[in-house]
């Protein structure tokens, strides 16, 4: 804690800490709940900013302040106040943005002797997060927030803002290094152990011997999978502020169980609107973990689905193009697609990137992102007559 206590003195804070505890779940950054003396002074939110993955940290901070800046503008503006009947009382009444608290030398950040990034947030009080959607109330919530932050962001030039991840969801590039890892098998993990082969054998667990048939898995789908990509190079998709990591967990929801704030905005950058959409759905309507051994519980929730749909369509819905709202379905497939191969080609590279508990726990989520994706391939008609519905609404 003297560590965590000695970065705490470069920001603007006079409360004494009490007590520094981890929080979150996140793989990427290192997240600290920092309780203060007194019940009437605010708490904080002290993050280690994972610099191997964000190399640019000043530009990536300048995004968030930016951002934040716009978000919370917009949310007090009185024109706003012209969309409550359709954002009911989102703009006015519930809704947080994240609050920076500067260095004590006016900086967004501080970077420690060790060479270690840090940024300090205002705590939200009394709200919680969820890894996994409790039901469909919860989805609608979470689709409304979700929306009104590309609804919000919709007049903030996206050119403004850095890429703070190169090529964060480029199908064709991530393909290039996932053909790449397999070639190079640096880890030894390419070629399948003796055993029993099959993506989803009726034992749970993963194991090297499901490597080939993961292999053809991403094969058969890469073309499909180009897409997005194809129609933003044709310039039929509108470049917009995305946020680009729309994990459910990633909305505060309030006492009230209603959502009241967006986080980790570390990735928000330029992109398109069916990144958020289809990331959102890939993590809010899997019925089992990301990472659950027993593939047997990973199922697509059309009930929440539908919730989403329902709750996102009514804050961004105005604001979408008819191609946008067309590809909505595709999306979601496409990023379970796009994580499933990011987590096999980690694996393949020797769990570089991402966090892991045991030695094939990124072989484990890839194999519940290709199983979620088979689901979704099951049910595609019925979930594009869903959004084509709502859509009409």
């Amino acid at each position: 804690m003297d560590e965590l206590n000695d970065v705490l003195n470069n920001f603007l804070i006079e409360e004494v800490p009490v007590s520094i505890t981890p929080t979150g779940s996140g793989y990427i950054n290192d997240s600290y709940l920092v309780m203060t003396a007194s019940p009437d002074t605010p708490d904080y939110i002290l993050q280690r900013i994972n610099h191997a993955i964000f190399k640019k940290i000043p530009k990536l901070m300048e995004n968030i302040a930016r951002v934040t800046d716009h978000l919370r503008e917009r949310l007090v503006r009185p024109e706003e106040r012209g969309d409550r009947h359709r954002l009911g009382e989102f703009p006015q009444s519930r809704m947080e943005v994240l609050q920076l608290i500067e260095t004590r030398n006016g900086k967004l950040y501080h970077q420690d002797p060790g060479g270690n990034f840090w940024r300090l947030y205002h705590y939200i009080p009394g709200t919680h997060s969820y890894d996994r959607v409790p039901g469909p109330d919860h989805a609608y919530e979470g689709g409304k927030a979700f929306g009104l932050f590309l609804h919000l962001t919709a007049g903030l030039d996206p050119s403004t803002l850095a890429i703070t991840i190169p090529r964060f969801h480029d199908i064709t590039w991530r393909m290039e290094q996932f053909e790449e890892a397999f070639q190079a098998d640096i880890a030894h993990r390419a070629m399948p152990k003796r055993g029993l082969r099959g993506v989803y054998p009726a034992a749970s667990g993963a194991s090297t011997s499901h490597i080939p048939d993961l292999i053809e898995f991403v094969r058969q789908r890469a073309n499909e999978m180009h897409t997005i990509h194809r129609l933003l190079a044709a310039g039929k998709l509108p470049v917009r502020v995305t946020h680009n990591d729309t994990k459910f967990n990633n909305i505060l929801f309030n006492g009230e169980e209603k959502a009241v704030c967006i986080v980790d905005l570390d990735t928000v950058m330029p992109g398109t609107v069916l990144f958020d959409f289809g990331d959102a759905i890939r993590t809010g309507a899997n019925t089992a973990d990301e990472d659950e051994p027993d593939l047997e519980k990973v199922n697509f929730d059309m009930d929440l689905f539908k919730a989403y749909s329902l709750g996102f369509l009514e804050t961004a819905g105005l604001s979408l193009t008819r191609v946008e709202i067309d590809h909505l379905v595709h999306s979601a497939r496409f990023m379970t697609f796009l994580i499933g191969l990011r987590f096999l080609t980690d694996y393949l590279n020797g769990d570089t990137y991402y966090k892991i508990r045991y030695p094939e726990h990124n072989l484990q989520r890839a194999r519940v992102q290709f199983r979620l994706l088979e689901k979704m391939e099951n049910q595609r008609h019925t979930m594009q007559e869903i959004i084509a519905d709502l859509a009409q609404r």
